[in-house]
């Protein structure tokens, strides 16, 4: 939900006032002064190139984003990252911009504010025709000196005003580095010759896979000496650290489930004899909530449905288990009902969905709605009627029409009326929302409809459970005070050792762990070889051990193996291959020597580096252009996949030539694209020191 719409559904009034008081603020003082914060404290979270970012402004964008993002389920962790990254890039290019002398000027704010492609755009536009009302926004300067609200002045300011300068700034930078790209006539000439050039080759190969991965394995030396060799592939920026664990489950046991069986089994008399299943429920407890209304059995989500709706009207079905839950269904009643409706309606609000404030007391709501009833009967046009009363933003440009929408999709008195009253039904009824004066327009396909109750109980881990597990879990940390110490007890207990690596520092959840921001803060606060007391995540209980402390620069043994071991290990494979089995001069020869046929591989692209029926082999199609190997054997090449022999057979160009300015074209784009990861590089190329974990 956007900001504006917000407080617009609390005062449409108030919206004018705070934008006004925003804009003018921003055009008497220039831009000056943006980005303050209520905030005594003035703790330092990260200095980009010097330039600090205060806790204060951090956590002001922080509560915003969880006001904007944390309805759709955005937690402050991952909150956290994500306000970091655009603040730290926000900066960066803000250090760009102040070295061109890029600004936005009041009357440039002013032009893409009140422009076409205004944020204010969607609070501003006619829903009937869709004209931006331009002059509706701009009559917010009168009221200006109304507005003293400086919390609501603060929101406009962050969530519209501020991101439409950086927008701006954003896009004059941008815009600057795509006029500045060129690209010279010697570098069309050379990839349209590339991009033409094909060739033709024999090849005999022998695959790596064709010798066990046992006989070729790698050490750490070798992997330290690969990344030695390679070492701008392996630098790292910041040191990470990895974990060895062991878990401890404590998660419903067997006799936890077979005691909530027993507890269900003990309510399944009361619940088949009770009259009133809502009230029994709500009595009882469930962990499905009572749904007072019908579903068909092609919506029906639950377990065991085909068995439920067999049930007769007043029976019971189960206990049966549904997830980590047993269940006891009882059938309520039965009814044709069609499976989508389409109707019309005039909502008379009571409560605002969004906001939750009041906006109109229950009795003037009930009776503007039988008003609106009385006025309908009477002839009156229920398209005008929509457009002046009803609340519901969501059909009111559409005649207040909702078309042929399924069971289930709206609030319980709301369905129940679409889909329980014949076509041309019209009357008004009462949700949770307010009044609602509805017509039934259409109806299809009718099939058996179902009210169905559930008692639903959880399978819960015991107290008796959940102790041994901590037990157990604080006993093996006791007794595991070093590496060797945890191995040991890890073998005698039969317990699987785990692995955790790249753990940064101001992380808040491990990969194959979870969220667990307390276990990275330890992880940080310790040294190699340091045993965790037992964390609890979950339903387990995990007891750490910091295996390695990787500092930033080159990447350990440890840390690059997991990707590279499966190339170092292929070099020592090709060595052996080479050494011990391919043998001979031509392609015959090393073809009986290898036993494996004598293969063709036609029209190889010079760009595109790929070997029909072997993979990407960049080596091999290089040796293919090699006209110094036209009719000759190569050196055996240790290729991606396995060791190959290539013949060169032909060397040329495709007949249908690309046209050259078309390939031209194709590089612009290709490096006016690259702009847009300019702020990318310029944070890599920034001193970034980050100071997060000092506060979260």
């Amino acid at each position: 939900m956007s900001v504006i719409q917000t407080i617009r559904d609390r005062g449409t009034w108030i919206i004018f006032v705070i934008i006004a008081l925003a804009l003018i603020a921003f055009i008497l003082q220039d831009g000056a002064n943006r980005g303050g914060t209520a905030f005594s404290n003035t703790s330092v979270i990260t200095k980009v190139n010097g330039t600090a970012i205060q806790r204060g402004d951090f956590e002001e964008k922080l509560k915003m984003a969880e006001t904007m993002y944390g309805a759709q389920g955005a937690t402050r962790e991952q909150l956290i990252g994500n306000v970091w990254n655009q603040e730290v890039e926000s900066v960066v290019l803000a250090q760009e911009y102040e070295k061109l002398g890029l600004v936005v000027s009041a009357k440039e704010l002013n032009d893409v504010m009140f422009g076409q492609n205004s944020p204010l755009r969607q609070e501003f536009t006619d829903p009937a025709t869709g004209e931006f009302k331009v002059d509706d926004a701009k009559r917010a300067f009168a009221q200006i000196k109304k507005s003293k609200n400086a919390d609501q002045i603060k929101m406009i300011n962050a969530g519209y005003i501020e991101p439409t300068i950086q927008n701006t700034l954003r896009n004059k930078y941008q815009n600057m580095l795509v006029q500045s790209v060129y690209v010279p006539k010697w570098m069309v000439e050379k990839q349209e010759a590339d991009n033409n050039a094909i060739a033709n080759i024999s090849y005999v190969y022998y695959p790596y896979v064709a010798i066990a991965d046992s006989l070729a394995k790698v050490s750490d030396e070798e992997i330290n000496a690969y990344v030695k060799k390679h070492s701008s592939e392996f630098q790292k920026t910041e040191e990470t650290r990895t974990i060895n664990f062991v878990s401890f489950n404590a998660g419903p046991s067997g006799a936890d489930s077979a005691n909530t069986l027993n507890q269900i089994n003990t309510l399944k008399n009361d619940f088949a004899a009770s009259t009133d299943a809502k009230a029994y429920l709500g009595k009882v407890g469930t962990e499905m909530p009572y749904y007072d209304s019908y579903f068909s059995r092609n919506k029906m989500q639950m377990a065991e449905k085909d068995s439920i709706i067999k049930t007769p009207v007043g029976g019971i079905y189960g206990p049966y288990l549904d997830g980590n839950s047993y269940v006891i269904a009882k059938m309520i009643g039965v009814k044709q009902w069609p499976d989508s409706v389409r109707v019309r309606h005039i909502l008379i609000g009571t409560i605002d969905p969004r906001s939750q404030q009041m906006m109109r007391a229950d009795s003037t709501a009930k009776n503007l709605a039988d008003s609106i009833e009385n006025a309908v009967k009477a002839g009156a046009d229920f398209n005008l009627l929509v457009a002046k009363y009803s609340d519901d933003q969501g059909s009111r440009d559409k005649g207040g029409v909702y078309d042929y929408f399924p069971q289930g999709q709206m609030v319980g008195a709301f369905n129940d009326f679409a889909f329980d009253k014949p076509v041309g039904t019209k009357g008004v009824i009462k949700t949770e929302f307010g009044y609602h004066y509805m017509e039934v327009l259409g109806q299809k396909n009718p099939n058996p409809a179902y009210k169905i109750a559930y008692l639903a109980k959880p399978v819960i881990a015991s107290n008796e459970t959940v102790s041994a597990a901590n037990t157990a879990a604080s006993q093996f940390a006791a007794s595991s005070k070093n590496t060797k110490q945890f191995v040991d007890n890890a073998t005698k207990q039969n317990l699987s050792i785990m692995t955790a690596a790249e753990i940064k520092e101001n992380d808040f959840t491990i990969n194959s762990i979870g969220s667990t921001r307390s276990l990275v803060r330890w992880v940080y606060e310790k040294k190699a070889g340091d045993v965790s007391e037992p964390t609890e995540i979950g339903d387990r209980y995990i007891v750490a051990m910091i295996a390695a402390v990787n500092k930033a620069g080159l990447m350990s043994a440890v840390e690059a193996r997991p990707l590279i071991e499966g190339v170092v290990r292929n070099e020592k494979k090709a060595k052996q291959i080479i050494e011990t089995k391919m043998k001979g001069k031509t392609l015959d020869e090393i073809s009986k020597a290898i036993s494996s046929p004598v293969l063709r591989a036609d029209s190889l692209g010079f760009a595109a580096s790929f070997v029909t029926g072997v993979g990407s082999e960049p080596k091999v199609v290089g040796a293919a252009f090699n006209k110094s190997l036209q009719g000759k054997v190569s050196e055996l090449i240790a290729g991606s996949n396995g060791v190959f022999a290539v013949r060169g057979e032909m060397v040329g160009a495709k007949p249908n030539a690309s046209l050259p300015d078309a390939v031209k074209e194709g590089l612009l784009q290709t490096r006016k694209m690259s702009v847009y990861r300019s702020a990318e590089a310029l944070r890599k190329a920034a001193t970034i020191k980050d100071f997060r974990s000092t506060f979260y």
